[in-house]
């Protein structure tokens, strides 16, 4: 937009977020210590159910409309609920000071857990079948390539790179919603799909039947150290393609071969795309009208 690359566009996001944060918090401390000096606590309580209730809707709007990252919302939250703790501790009022405290401890925590150790997920498709079907929620590790703050963008500590057969989650260049695919590419790769069939730089990625009913076939497949299990429509055709992965890219295909929409179709995911790995399934709800399963549960391959 406006000409602007991706970086510059950020930077002005952040600092339009801090600006707005920054308005935000100097309202506050004046409205609260006008209020304050009058002892109107009714106001005070008026002010603080108004704040909790724009961070509510903003939250069910970042998670429900937009599948947005609450990393920022959850860090805001955590700034503006410490500020109004440290008013109450100011002005030696044991309310405002109980309610910002309330709401600080869990804003935070949820902000360290979500942001840099696990986020759940729920798989909305079957383009990972067998392996995980449409409703399984999942663990995302988001550690596992690097510490970083958004979805996107390069790690800012213990970055590590994506590896052969990963389960990784991510941002894909076409949709702003995370994507679970299985790694089968990295810089410098070439990728080749013949016959239903993946090849690694002219080697085939070992097959083994495991079952067949009518057209659906299941294999074996052996990436790196890890078995995992793939699934093929027997009626779907499959025509020659070749892919060269560039630097700093990598292609990504679902298990569920025919029917998925991956690098063979929209191309490469950036490196600074990735948000984790997709580590463990700790439910299944198939639909609003099915009860939750949990027989589902363990670490996914």
């Amino acid at each position: 937009m406006f000409g602007l690359d991706k970086d510059t566009g950020n930077l002005i996001i952040i600092i339009s977020v801090l600006g707005i944060l920054t308005c935000l918090c100097l309202w506050l401390l004046r409205s609260l210590n006008i209020i304050l000096k009058n002892h109107d606590i009714k106001k005070v309580e008026n002010y603080l159910s108004w704040i909790g209730v724009s961070l509510a809707f903003l939250i069910l709007l970042m998670i429900f409309v937009t599948a947005g990252d609450l990393g920022i919302l959850l860090l805001v939250g955590s700034i503006v609920s410490f500020l109004l703790m440290m008013v109450g501790l100011i002005a030696k009022n044991t309310e405002i000071a109980k309610t910002g405290r309330g709401w600080f401890l869990p804003f935070f925590l949820i902000f360290i857990l979500r942001t840099f150790l696990f986020e759940p997920y729920q798989i909305p498709s079957g383009s990972m079948l067998p392996g995980l079907k449409v409703g399984d929620f999942i663990l995302v590790k988001k550690f596992t390539y690097g510490i970083k703050v958004n979805r996107t963008g390069p790690p800012i500590a213990f970055g590590k790179d994506p590896e052969l057969g990963d389960v990784v989650v991510f941002i894909p260049p076409h949709d702003h919603r995370p994507f679970v695919k299985r790694l089968i590419g990295k810089p410098g790769d070439r990728i080749t799909y013949i016959n239903k069939k993946l090849y690694v730089n002219g080697k085939p990625i070992n097959q083994k039947l495991l079952s067949e009913k009518d057209n659906l076939r299941i294999y074996e497949e052996l990436l790196k150290d890890r078995t995992i299990q793939i699934q093929q429509i027997t009626s779907r055709i499959n025509y020659p393609e070749e892919w060269e992965v560039p630097k700093g890219m990598y292609f990504v295909v679902g298990d569920n071969r025919d029917n998925s929409n991956d690098s063979r179709y929209w191309g490469f995911v950036p490196r600074e795309n990735f948000m984790g790995t997709a580590d463990y399934i700790w439910m299944s709800w198939e639909c609003w009208t099915c009860a939750p399963s949990f027989k589902r549960v363990g670490k996914i391959n």
